[in-house]
């Protein structure tokens, strides 16, 4: 399995066309482009729910077929033909990290690169795959980056999407695929950091560019279906209602939720501060002045102002679909999927940085 910034972080078109398919706990989000001289084009997207209601009776085979069910869904709501797709991972079982050794040799590299994997990742590298780019070669020092993940995470995302008839060439981490696609469609100040938090149902991402050319990633388990269960379970009602009434299709209070999605947040309001502190200090940069939000809870109702408040740094919304022409269509088909990008595109931005790769 080739990992997709192995070459670059910004790849250069190819022949072959793949699908980006985005494999989250709570929703699926799949995205094909056109690269043409100018820029993107969307050709086909769409998303679907996971229906994961089932409590306890849900043991890991029925949430399996359920995900499954949701990616064949989907692919049949994009109307896509490709069976290439490339795929994200994310979370406790993926680490991106830096390093740094003393020159030696090309052909050392590699296992210099495994030792220190086995060093930095929280998890067993023996029964992992790791691969490395090299940044940076002079003032004897080579430099680079070095990614890890689990086998079984890979097999679980191969697995899921042979199961619609996609064959998952690419392998890549959602973190490194925001960047990128922020890279391809947005100008990053100069001397300046550039930062995406991308707030979804499986894992929270801050992603950070900067202002040297670096990559940082953390993933954090707190997530915007955990601001939900809270709001709801302070309202006494459903997650299915909350979540309508923060998407604006019911008439609830509006002040009311907005100060129980800020009382909700602050968890996540913490952890993100809290990276942002440590990439500082790490980093020894404060050049970092603004983050771009996106997820499938960015678009809720009064978030970004609430993050805008209580963050550090200005915050706002990022749809990347805003830089991406639409050219799905002008059947029915083609005007849902238009819809879909106006209303869920900050969703869908993982989707996107993965089908900008190529193969």
């Amino acid at each position: 399995m080739d990992w997709g910034w192995q070459r670059s972080f910004r790849l250069e078109h190819e022949a072959k066309v793949v699908l980006g398919l985005d494999i989250g706990l709570s929703s699926i989000k799949i995205v094909r482009l056109r690269k043409e001289s100018d820029g993107y084009a969307v050709t086909a997207c769409g998303i679907s729910e996971i229906p994961l209601n089932g409590g306890s009776g849900d043991n890991q085979r029925r949430r399996l077929a359920k995900i499954a069910r949701a990616i064949r869904e989907c692919r049949e709501l994009s109307g896509v033909n490709a069976k290439m797709a490339v795929c994200g991972v994310s979370g406790p079982e993926v680490a991106v990290r830096d390093f740094e050794f003393p020159s030696i040799p090309n052909e050392e590299v590699e296992g210099a690169v495994q030792l220190e994997a086995s060093q930095v990742c929280p998890f067993k590298t023996e029964d992992s795959t790791v691969d490395y780019q090299v940044m940076g070669n002079g003032n004897d020092k080579i430099r680079g980056i070095l990614v890890a993940t689990t086998n079984a995470l890979i097999k679980s995302k191969m697995y899921l999407a042979k199961q619609a008839a996609l064959s998952c060439v690419l392998m890549d981490v959602d973190g490194l695929a925001l960047l990128n696609c922020f890279g391809e469609l947005e100008s990053q100040e100069p001397g300046q950091a550039t930062a995406i938090l991308n707030v979804g149902g499986s894992y929270t991402t801050l992603a950070i560019m900067g202002e040297d050319g670096w990559p940082f990633i953390r993933d954090m388990i707190y997530v915007g279906d955990d601001i939900v269960k809270q709001m709801a379970a302070e309202k006494d009602v459903s997650a299915g209602t909350l979540r309508q009434a923060l998407s604006g299709e019911s008439e609830t209070e509006g002040t009311e939720l907005y100060d129980s999605m800020e009382r909700a947040s602050k968890k996540l309001v913490a952890d993100v501060t809290e990276t942002l502190r440590y990439y500082n200090t790490q980093k020894r940069s404060s050049s970092l002045k603004k983050i771009f939000v996106c997820g499938g809870f960015a678009s809720a109702e009064g978030f970004i102002e609430i993050l805008n408040r209580q963050l550090p740094v200005e915050t706002v919304l990022w749809n990347p679909f805003d830089k991406i022409r639409c050219e799905t269509g002008r059947n029915h088909r083609g005007a849902l999927q238009k819809r879909v990008l106006q209303k869920s595109g900050p969703a869908m931005a993982v989707a996107a940085g993965l089908a900008m790769r190529s193969i």
